[in-house]
Order: C-alpha cells, then sequence, then structure tokens
C-alpha cells in the first residue's frame, strides 16, 4: 500500500475551518435527588494545554467513548472480562431490534407467556420482573418496555422464546451478533444476564454494544429514556437515577448480582456531542450513577467533536485503469468525525494509504484503501475507502489499450 498524505489533509483542515449489570437481583429503583498536524497551509493551533488526567474511580473498570468518532476518552482495565449481570439484555434488545427490523416480528404481535418466562420472577431467584402471568398474552411493545424500564428477567425471556422459539437458540443469536459487532470479550449464556462463569463482557465491549444500538435504532432507543412503566398494577421505575439527575441523559441500562456489584451503561447528548460510558463493579447504586456522571462531564468538559466529511462527499479522485471511465471519487462509507482535546481540534490530519493502481471493474461497496486519522502523531481511527460510483470494465480495445499501458506506468 501506498501513503499519500496531503490533499485529504487540506481537505480536512478547511472542513474544520467551516465546519466552526440488574439481573437477578436488580434493585428498587427511586429517584436520586438533583446534584448536581495540520498541513503547512492551514493556520497554527493554539498552544495546547495540559489535558487533565480522567477523573479516579473506585470500579473494577470503566470506559468512556465518544458515540460518533469511536475515539477513547478515559479507561480503567477497559479489557477485563467481568460479569455483565443486567446488561446483558442490552444485546437481547439487540437481536429483538434486529427481528423487527426484518419484519419477522412485529410490536403488536402477541406472545403467550410460558411457565418458564414466568418463573423468571420466582421469589426464590431474588430478580427483577414485570410481573407477568404464564397463560396471559402481552404484546411484544409492552414486553420490550417490561425489560428495559423494568429490567423484568420474565419479559425478557418471554421475547427471547418469541423471537428464537427457545432461549438456547435466542443465546447463539446473541453470541453470533457479537461476534458480527467485534465484541471479542463478551460471552452470553442466557438471556437475562444470571450469573455464569462462562458469561462475561468487558467494559469497551459494553460500551461499544450500547454505540451500535443507538446508532442502529433510534426508533427503539427511546425507551432506554422512559423513567417508569406499569404493568398489572404495579409501576416501577427507571433503575438508572441519572435520568433524573442530569438532563442530557437518555439512557442506557442498568446491572447488578452480589457478583458482579453495581454497574451502569451511560449515553448523554450535549449539543451536537454525544457519549457513551460503561462503569463496572462499583459498590452502590450511588457508586455508579456518581461515577457515570463523572466521566460524562470530564469527556463534555475537555473535548470536542466535529464531523470532517460526510459520507458520499468525493475526498479525492485516483485514475482507473481498464475502465469505461478514467477515474473515480473516493469517499467514506460514513459520515467520518474526529474527536480532540477542546479548542485544538484543527491539530488533526488525515493520510491516505492507497494502491499502486486501480483497475476496473470496480463496486461502490468494495474497499479500495484507507483514511488514516492522525492526532498528535497517533492514529486514533482508520476509515475505509470506496468508489464514488461503480466503474464496469472497459470494452476489449479499451481493456487491451490499458494494459499495454499499465506495462510502461
Amino acid at each position: 500500500m501506498k501513503l499519500k498524505p496531503t490533499l485529504f489533509a487540506l481537505a480536512l483542515v478547511a472542513g474544520l475551518a467551516l465546519s466552526g449489570c440488574g439481573s437477578d437481583q436488580e434493585d428498587a429503583a427511586a429517584p436520586a435527588a438533583a446534584d448536581g498536524a495540520a498541513t503547512a497551509a492551514a493556520p497554527a493551533a493554539p498552544p495546547a494545554t495540559a489535558l487533565p488526567p480522567p477523573p479516579q474511580l473506585n470500579a473494577r473498570s470503566f470506559i468512556v467513548i465518544d458515540h460518533d468518532s469511536g475515539r477513547v476518552l478515559a479507561a480503567l482495565e477497559p479489557d477485563s472480562r467481568q460479569e455483565p449481570a443486567s446488561l446483558t439484555k442490552l444485546m437481547t434488545a439487540y437481536v429483538v431490534f434486529h427481528s423487527l427490523r426484518e419484519g419477522r416480528i412485529k410490536l403488536g404481535d402477541l406472545v403467550t407467556v410460558s411457565e418458564n418466562a414466568w418463573r423468571q420472577a420466582a421469589p426464590k431467584l431474588g430478580g427483577s420482573a414485570m410481573y407477568i402471568e404464564v397463560g396471559k398474552q402481552i404484546s411484544v411493545e409492552n414486553l420490550l418496555q417490561g425489560m428495559i424500564v423494568q429490567s423484568g428477567n420474565d419479559a425478557t425471556v418471554a421475547l427471547a422464546e418469541h423471537v428464537a422459539g427457545t432461549e438456547a437458540t435466542f443465546v447463539q443469536m446473541m453470541n453470533s451478533f457479537a461476534k458480527q459487532l467485534g465484541l471479542t470479550g463478551t460471552h452470553f449464556t442466557d438471556a437475562a444476564g444470571m450469573p455464569n462463569p462462562d458469561q462475561y463482557i468487558t467494559a469497551r465491549d459494553a460500551a461499544l454494544l450500547a454505540n451500535a444500538l443507538i446508532r442502529e435504532f433510534p426508533q427503539y432507543y427511546r425507551w432506554y429514556s422512559q423513567k417508569e412503566f406499569t404493568w398489572n398494577g404495579i409501576t416501577q421505575q427507571n433503575r438508572n437515577g441519572l435520568l433524573w439527575r442530569d438532563p442530557s441523559v437518555d439512557g442506557v441500562k442498568t446491572g447488578h448480582t452480589k457478583s458482579a456489584g453495581y454497574c451502569l451503561v451511560t449515553s448523554a447528548k450535549r449539543g451536537d456531542m454525544r457519549l457513551v460510558s460503561a462503569v463496572m463493579g462499583t459498590d452502590s447504586m450511588r457508586a455508579r450513577e456518581d461515577a457515570s456522571a463523572a466521566l460524562l462531564n470530564y469527556g463534555f468538559n475537555f473535548f470536542e467533536t466535529r464531523r470532517v466529511y460526510a459520507a458520499g462527499q468525493p475526498l479525492s479522485t485516483m485514475r482507473v485503469w481498464k475502465g469505461r471511465q478514467d477515474e473515480v471519487g473516493l469517499t467514506v462509507g460514513r459520515d467520518l468525525y474526529i474527536t480532540n482535546q477542546r479548542g485544538h481540534v484543527n491539530s488533526v490530519k488525515a493520510d491516505f494509504e492507497l494502491p499502486e493502481t486501480l483497475v476496473a471493474p470496480l463496486a461502490k461497496n468494495q474497499s479500495v484503501g484507507k483514511a488514516r486519522i492522525v492526532v498528535d502523531g497517533q492514529t486514533i481511527a482508520t476509515y475505509a475507502l470506496f468508489p464514488t460510483a461503480d466503474v464496469p470494465a472497459a470494452g476489449f480495445f479499451g481493456r487491451t489499450w490499458d494494459s499495454l499501458r499499465l506495462l510502461f506506468h
């Protein structure tokens, strides 16, 4: 691969200048009280001020990432395996949402509650529950709210059985999606998050899973900000106390067992910037909320995110050989964002990694190179580059002529 740095860096700088864990032992919920190297042509960045260190938190592991750029802003042991408890239900929801999108189930579908699902609310299990009744029919939409807002293990298993026939088959789907999302430190053994040494997740994977859920299913994500839900005459409040403490917080999921401690995956949006944090293994509900709030405030106060290029817009062009056209634009497959220390976004540049030659036929979904985003000499993200249009192969004479010209290229 050949490195070609400067053309995109110039475009990038110009664009910047213009852009100005509660599964089996979840606690009862109660609202908390309110708390509180640009190129030579680019203007010089202001003198760098020291970036304060991340907050010191009493947790087994944590991470906070920017939703759009994916940059990690602070972390402690983010890849250590932790018991997920009810954070497992993030993946359960992800699988159910996929089934809805594919049309295999509908929100209005009526689910007959099995004895197995009903038994998940048994007092001996000590778990959180929606309190559904065996043999009753309940809509998928109501079960989703019972799982998301009330963290009901019974609702969770009912959904799993409706989607896949059995919970065991559903768990296979969960692990398959985990692989597709690149969650390398995650494995599931049930849909609700019961303690099991073979069931684990990392803080990084929990944040990436929440990030995918928010990005792919905004129409369903709204339930994660719902503060209460009533079923069978019982009103239960969302266990995420930050929904009451911080108006910018709109999700996402709590978790707790004795062995997992108190866990919380949180997302908040302030202005155009969204952050996602994961805090694992604190010693109380208040501790997980305070730790999550500290991470979010740190990220919003000391970093900023800008969109520097839109998906589909050509970043540059490249010569095409043996094609019906001589050149094609190169673009990213999604909007390109960068996150850097607040006030120092202009210190970002990008480099191209492109092949020596580009030969038709080319398809729009065919990766033909990479754009590396570089901050202070470090690559913080790499994006695949794609042709802006399909390029069919030329006719026989066109291909023959270009084959001869390539001999001297």
